[in-house]
This record gives structure tokens, sequence and C-alpha cells, in this order.
């Protein structure tokens, strides 16, 4: 049995399950109470720990290490990694690791908004709510080309449902060795892909490159039928580029998991948009996904500490490149 004096200690800022608790017990655990961590509580609590699981809700940038001389791995339940201070981690020899286990559920999302936009649901809904029972005739997906920016493990299953649907499925990613999947078509830059396609479905990290990626110039180079679906990260669309561009009729509208600042505010524009749908960040939002997210989190942080290293190290070695979602390691 392991003493006590040998057990790593480690910082559990996130909620996990008893059985996932259970299985950390090999550790001396810290385990914070919700809302502390994020309320920048962190760097006291790591002051001798080895690891901290955390989630994207919670920062952990350069004097959050420096405060945690002894941290060898930080487990984050997310795809994303821009609450982390990546550089930091690197010069400190900090282990990150992250979770891509949850392509399916923001690709199922992400195609559920795409049939809400092209089927006009919500509107839909709203003449029912009303009392009323008129049916605005919407589009077909069938035959409308579906660009997807970036071309990770969430990006192909995008492409996979939308080739189900015998839509035509084009995609642009700035690497090399990605795979070729049958009935999709590599395009070349953003620019030029973007006037072709009906539908364009972000599938990026979020970073200094790819942060407002879509701005006022993008969406001119948009159908004025065609629509932006962003699973991503709210910080790879320019907002106010993108109102503009639906209240001035330069696209036909949105379907937004994030926004650059969640919640909106009450009178936001895009809000209150017919033409534009919003949830609430739900894009890994289901129970098995959220379960996978946190069993892989718990075996990542305990696979480092005993060396054994994971398939999901992001930082320092970065095996896993930027892709998917603000996502990386598959990036969201």
């Amino acid at each position: 049995m392991t003493s006590e004096s040998t057990r790593p200690k480690v910082v559990v800022a996130l909620a996990l399950a008893r059985p996932l608790l259970d299985q950390l017990m090999e550790c001396d655990l810290t385990i914070m109470a919700p809302g502390v961590a994020e309320d920048r509580g962190l760097g006291n609590a790591l002051a001798d720990a080895e690891g901290v699981l955390v989630s994207s809700n919670v920062s952990v940038d350069g004097d959050v290490m420096a405060s945690a001389p002894n941290l060898r791995v930080i487990s984050t339940m997310s795809v994303g990694l821009d609450h982390i201070d990546l550089d930091a981690a690197r010069e400190r020899g900090i282990t990150i690791t992250n979770t891509p286990v949850l392509s399916d559920a923001v690709a199922d999302l992400t195609m559920a908004l795409i049939t809400m936009l092209s089927r006009r649901i919500p509107e839909a809904m709203g003449a029912v709510d009303g009392g009323g029972w008129s049916v605005p005739l919407g589009g077909d997906l069938a035959r409308k080309q579906l660009l997807l920016v970036g071309f990770g493990r969430i990006g192909q299953a995008v492409a996979a449902r939308a080739l189900a649907a015998r839509m035509r499925v084009t995609y642009v990613d700035t690497r090399d060795g990605l795979p070729a999947v049958s009935g999709v078509d590599r395009a070349g830059a953003l620019a030029g892909a973007l006037p072709d396609a009906d539908f364009v479905s972000l599938h990026v990290d979020l970073n200094a490159k790819t942060r407002k990626l879509m701005g006022r110039q993008e969406f001119t180079l948009m159908k004025p039928t065609a629509f932006l679906v962003n699973t991503a990260r709210g910080g790879v669309v320019d907002q106010a580029a993108l109102t503009w561009a639906v209240t001035e009729g330069e696209i036909a509208g949105a379907g937004l998991d994030v926004l650059e600042d969640e919640p909106p505010l009450a009178d936001d524009p895009l809000v209150r948009d017919p033409h534009v749908i919003i949830v609430p960040h739900i894009g890994s939002a289901t129970t098995e996904t959220r379960d996978a997210m946190a069993q892989c989190a718990v075996d990542n942080l305990l696979m480092v500490l005993h060396h054994e290293g994971s398939p999901f190290v992001v930082a320092p070695n970065e095996r896993l490149q930027p892709v998917d979602g603000g996502r990386p390691g598959e990036r969201r």
C-alpha cells in the first residue's frame, strides 16, 4: 500500500462522481468546492500539488503555475485549451492532457443546427406557439454544399453525417497529412471556398491565428442564402461582424452553440434575431459524452503520474495537433 508520504497530491477542481473519486484514492486529494477554482482560488490549493483536474471554466495561467513548483500534470476535462497557458506549461515542463472523446456529440449538434436552419424549424415552432399553423418553406439538405473549416475528428464526424444527408462536402485546413475521405473534397484557401458554400461550419480551436477568423470580410464572401454554424469557440467569430452580416442580409442566418461572451446580454441583437439559433454551449452535453470525458480526464492524470504517458498529451510534446473546435487534441 502506498504510504501517506508518497501519495501524489492532486487537486480536483471540477465535479466528479463518486466512482471516479474512488479511482483517485491512491492520491492525496484536495477537492475544491464548485465555483472556488473559477474565482481564482486555484493557486493556493496547488502549492504542493503534483496534479490537478480542471474543466474549461477554470483558468490555469502562468501565475497559477508559478505557485505550484511541484506540478507535473494538468488534466483538463475539455478538448479546448484556451483556458491554460501552454507556453508557461512548456517552460515549466508541465504535461497537459485533454479529452477528445466528444466528436459524435458535437457532430450531432452541428447537424441538428444545420437542419433547423435549413427547415426553419424555430420559425415553424414559433408559428404554433402563436396560435397559427403557417408553414414557412425551408430548403433541402441534399445537394447543398457544406464547407467545414477544420477537418479534425469533429469535422470528419460532421462530414460523415452530411454525406448521409446527400450534401456535398468540402473542407479547408492548414495541416498536411489529413485522411482522404471518399466524397469529401479539400478546398484551397478559406476566401476561395466561402463563395460556393451553402453552410459554413467551424471546427477549429481558438488561438492567435483563429481568433476572429470569420469577420466582416469573410461574411461578404458568403452567399446571401448561406448559413454559418459555430460549435467550436465563440472567439473564432467576430460577433459584431456576424451581427452586421445577419442584420444586413449578407448571410441568411446562423446556428451558434458558442458566443464571444457567454451568456449573452438579453438585448443582444443576435438573441432576438429570428434567423439566428443560439443554444447554451451544449456541444458535449450528453450523459454518455460527459461521462466519457470525466473518465478520460481521470485516466490521463493517473497515467502521467505513473509515468505511463497518455495518448492525449497536448503539451509539452504536442503529439496531438490543434484541430477541432477550439478544441486541440481533436479542438471541441
